[in-house]
């Protein structure tokens, strides 16, 4: 185990992070659980909180950075870690964050720190998975805002916290049902889903560690989950149908006419629960669409150029995990343009879906006109893009 194992420990589902944070402080010996309480920002200050297993430790307040909570909280968290780390005597910091707090940034901030990160965990009650995916209200109504400016959504910070973990804490949950947790499946296959309640059986000599234990101490490479919430080579769902869930996986070789394709947005964005992937329009032919959707709202941005439309040269600046994707789905033509878009949902209408996104594609006829052509089709998603 390194000098101090950090862990964090995040996601909107407050009861469920709790949970998840008390058992690993009572399965890890010597471990600590340090916290910013973001709501106390209206009176200018965060409030941080160290705790043991047997209660409070320290308590101080770190002041507000450019009006921002969740900017207090990047520069008082590596400080403290350090601290707790050079004072000796603790394995493991578990980092709790508060409740819209998101774990990508969190995780790259105490890594370009020094410390070493072995595991970032969203915990999850299934039974809430939909009803805060479905949830477009914006955070400062429900008073979950870290910062003046923050115009996140309930729904689309969920999605992100609940896709970046490798490792999701799952609650136990009467509630729940067999679609519920098929719903959390699909979205984040990938996962490794750990019961919070979970124990396993103890190997000679040593104190039983949890599951939960043993996943936040397995280790955490921050540059390959980065790479795997990049639109260009993001580990996105695959095709699925269970249990009243179905993902659909529409991936396509032709461009999409922009006019047609912004005026079926508000039918594709509540298409589904959730959907996202990358997406290519004919009028901007060399640059990769980042689609992003939940609650009924949609992100779309630019992620840059398409690689097939880089220079040789420009290559060897490319990481080489998006030149490997790439590759795996590269078009003698087209190269790695494409459209690869994927829609999950309880009761999804795959055919119509499938009709709806077929019709915005160019026909034979402008596809045969040539990339000339397409870029002088009408630049419908301009405002969209703040171009």
């Amino acid at each position: 185990m390194p000098e101090l194992s950090v862990v964090i420990v995040g996601g909107l589902h407050a009861d469920a992070r709790k949970e998840a944070v008390a058992r690993l402080l009572t399965d890890v010996p010597d471990s600590v659980v340090l916290h910013h309480d973001l709501s106390t920002a209206t009176a200018g200050t965060v409030v941080r909180t160290i705790r043991d297993a047997g209660g409070i430790v320290s308590a101080g307040e770190a002041p507000l950075v450019n009006d921002c909570a969740c900017c207090a909280l990047r520069e008082d968290l590596v400080p403290e870690l350090l601290r707790i780390r050079d004072a000796g005597g603790t394995r493991m910091a578990i980092v709790e964050l508060w409740d819209s707090v998101e774990p990508k940034a969190m995780a790259e901030v105490v890594t370009a720190g020094g410390l070493t990160v072995t595991g970032v965990l969203t915990a999850v009650d299934p039974a809430l998975v939909l009803p805060y995916l479905g949830n477009g209200d914006d955070l400062a109504e429900r008073g979950l805002a870290a910062a003046a400016t923050d115009q996140r959504t309930v729904a689309d910070t969920f999605a992100r916290q609940l896709e970046y973990a490798p490792v999701l804490a799952v609650a136990a949950s009467p509630e729940a049902d067999d679609e519920d947790r098929e719903l959390l499946a699909q979205l984040h296959p990938t996962a490794r889903q750990v019961p919070i309640d979970d124990l396993t059986v103890p190997a000679p000599r040593r104190r039983p560690l949890s599951s939960l234990a043993r996943a936040a101490l397995a280790g955490f490479d921050v540059e390959a989950a980065d790479a795997a919430q990049h639109p260009a080579c993001a580990l996105l769902p695959a095709d699925a149908d269970a249990h009243g869930v179905a993902t659909l996986v529409w991936h396509r070789r032709r461009p999409f006419h922009p006019e047609r394709l912004y005026a079926a947005l508000e039918d594709l964005t509540c298409a589904a629960a959730r959907s996202r992937g990358r997406f290519w329009l004919a009028d901007k032919p060399d640059v990769l669409l980042h689609w992003d959707a939940a609650g009924g709202a949609l992100c779309v941005e630019s992620a840059g150029p398409w690689l097939a439309s880089l220079p040789d040269a420009a290559w060897d600046m490319v990481p080489p995990v998006r030149r490997a994707a790439a590759a795996l789905d590269w078009h003698p033509e087209h190269g790695d343009c494409c459209q690869h878009l994927v829609f999950t949902s309880p009761a999804l209408d795959r055919d119509g879906l499938e009709q709806l996104l077929e019709s915005c594609l160019l026909t034979d006829a402008e596809y045969a006109a040539g990339r000339a052509a397409w870029k002088q089709l009408p630049p419908a998603f301009d405002t969209l893009l703040e171009v």
